[in-house]
């Protein structure tokens, strides 16, 4: 579940940023859209405890995170939050398997290489564990990079313009995987994107349907532009 209310991010130099409320049941899928700019990427920063709300209240996975600490914060993060980000920031001196222990050891859990070989599995690149990033393709990388988003069974997921430089078949596929994921490990689901064929390849998005919603954030003006860029 995610709930926000009066929702507000201050940036140095004066830049504001007040967010929509909004309330996200557990399990579902919602879709933050908006041009460039528009503070989706600080959005998704707060909902993972990266950054602190400056104003407002912000509730993740039953947690407030408007009163956690940083340790804490970190600490929640870490067996709360799967982040598949627009870099992927996979290490390119480790195979594709030592990357995801790598997560492991960060979120202060033991190797588990056989859990390791079941999300590769899950999503499709089992078979490239011992390989390491830079010889991988762009689609299998992004999947790699989605094990280890999963790999510590987080509850909710995040999604930063998954689409990004992506033909319409390959923007769909990426889509459905993460919705697949996400279900298979009953999470919830933010893809933020400003990318509109995003809407087309979720079911639901926009029709009131059960599971499925959407928000919109607007753009903001052109030096509130600069400074969130």
């Amino acid at each position: 579940m995610i709930q926000t209310r009066n929702l507000r991010f201050s940036y140095p130099g004066g830049l504001v940023l007040d967010f929509p409320d909004i309330d996200v049941m557990q399990g579902s899928v919602l879709l933050l859209s908006g041009p460039s700019g528009c503070g989706k990427s600080t959005w998704l920063a707060l909902v993972a405890a990266l950054m602190a709300p400056t104003g407002g209240e912000l509730t993740v996975a039953d947690q407030p995170l408007h009163a956690l600490g940083h340790k804490a914060a970190d600490a929640w993060r870490a067996r709360t939050i799967g982040f598949l980000p627009q870099k992927l920031h996979l290490s390119d001196a480790l195979t594709v398997q030592h990357n995801l222990l790598m997560a492991q050891w960060a979120a202060g859990q033991p190797d588990d290489g056989l859990r390791i070989a079941a999300v590769l599995q899950d999503v499709g690149v089992g078979a490239l564990a011992a390989r390491k990033p830079g010889q991988l393709s762009g689609g299998q990388a992004q999947r790699v990079a989605l094990a280890r988003a999963v790999l510590m069974q987080p509850r909710v997921l995040l999604a930063d313009e998954p689409t990004a430089s992506l033909d319409d078949q390959s923007a769909a596929t990426a889509v459905n995987l993460l919705l697949q994921t996400a279900t298979s490990h009953r999470a919830t689901l933010v893809i933020a994107t400003h990318d509109a064929r995003v809407a087309r390849f979720i079911p639901g998005v926009g029709d009131g349907q059960a599971g499925y919603q959407g928000l919109r954030l607007p753009l903001r003006a052109q030096q509130e532009f600069a400074a969130v860029m």
